[in-house]
């Protein structure tokens, strides 16, 4: 009688450690946990989410495109470890960036001057029941329009976390000093941006433009790159308002060191990393990103002409306010610089 009940309880003993063994293994696995106010709960979904496909693909199986996708993570997260100190929990102004597809269990955080018109009326289409069938065909005001994409600041606690933890969150990045030359190139070189020459303009021609012509003080609509540089870096800038979504850090939109974004897609591959998006969510075959045909795009060239006449003082005070952008996901310093930075001083 006791060697079959020994036996019993050895068979239970190992039935239990594979258990737990194969419960340590989900949970290391999963990503990490953002709160926000609480605990989330939410159902359960019975087809395969896009983080279940993500973080369960075999490691020899993946893609070159997705083990790029997740060497950026990972680096991302060494990143935020080693540069980042405060945790502090979100708040709904942390998420208005963040767009929701509850149909496909994503997450967008856009970012202006990194692709996301493109990105928006993507997820006009999938979101759209039907209403919207080609991305280009949504012309791009309205994919900017407040109330056509939802945000999920305007969900509950619960199902703001229950959307944090089981959606796959995703974000485009772009080199810094590309993403700010081309803001300025849209927002003060082109004669139908008046309102941004309005509001934006006139207060930077009356702070730093010495002796301005009244036209100028008035209309706002010539200021230079040297101008808009020294508005950034000016300290009374930041006191008096919060940058506009345009030219603010991608960090202080996104903020990836307290949300765990799953992919970080970027504007230098900006086509092949939409695609792996789209398949990771199973909606390849419902839309495709729209590839751009512009040839006027800023690059790295094209920023190196900008800041020729910026002087060595304001490029470094302009990069030390841009620096977390660099670090986090992992831009190396333009060469056309000219000072050192002290990660250059240390090579």
């Amino acid at each position: 009688m006791t060697k079959p009940k020994v036996g019993r309880i050895f068979l239970a003993t190992c039935v239990g450690s594979l258990f737990m063994v194969i419960l340590y293994f989900q949970n290391i696995t999963r990503p990490a946990v953002e709160q926000f106010g609480g605990k989330g709960i939410g159902p359960g979904k019975t087809r395969r989410s896009p983080l279940q496909t993500l973080y369960n693909e075999d490691q020899l199986d993946m893609s070159a495109a997705q083990a790029s996708l997740r060497g950026r993570r990972e680096l991302l997260e060494e990143a935020c470890l080693t540069h980042t100190r405060k945790r502090r929990v979100l708040t709904p102004d942390d998420l208005r960036h963040l767009i929701v597809d509850d149909k496909h269990s994503l997450l967008y955080c856009y970012v202006p001057k990194v692709a996301c018109t493109n990105w928006k009326r993507v997820l006009m289409v999938l979101t759209g029941d039907g209403r919207y069938r080609e991305p280009l065909a949504i012309p791009a005001n309205e994919a900017h329009v407040a109330g056509n994409l939802r945000t999920l600041s305007e969900y509950s606690t619960g199902e703001i976390n229950h959307r944090l933890r089981r959606y796959l969150k995703f974000l485009f990045v772009r080199e810094p000093f590309e993403r700010l030359v081309s803001a300025y190139r849209n927002k003060f070189t082109r004669s139908y941006n008046t309102a941004f020459h309005k509001r934006y303009g006139t207060k930077i021609i009356r702070r730093h433009r010495p002796h301005p012509e009244p036209e100028a003080l008035e209309q706002g609509n010539d200021v230079s790159f040297k101008e808009f540089v020294q508005y950034l870096v000016d300290p009374r800038t930041q006191r008096e308002e919060p940058f506009n979504e345009h030219w603010e850090r991608i960090h202080s939109l996104c903020h990836p060191c307290l949300i765990h974004y799953d992919v970080v897609g970027k504007y230098e591959t900006l086509e092949q990393d939409s695609r792996s998006v789209l398949r990771l969510a199973g909606a390849d075959g419902e839309v495709h990103f729209p590839t751009s045909g512009k040839s006027t795009r800023t690059n790295g060239d094209m920023a190196a002409q900008f800041f020729h006449n910026i002087s060595p003082f304001y490029q470094k005070k302009l990069y030390n306010l841009y620096h977390m952008d660099f670090l986090l996901f992992n831009y190396s310093n333009p060469e056309y610089l000219k000072f050192r930075s002290a990660s250059d001083r240390r090579r």
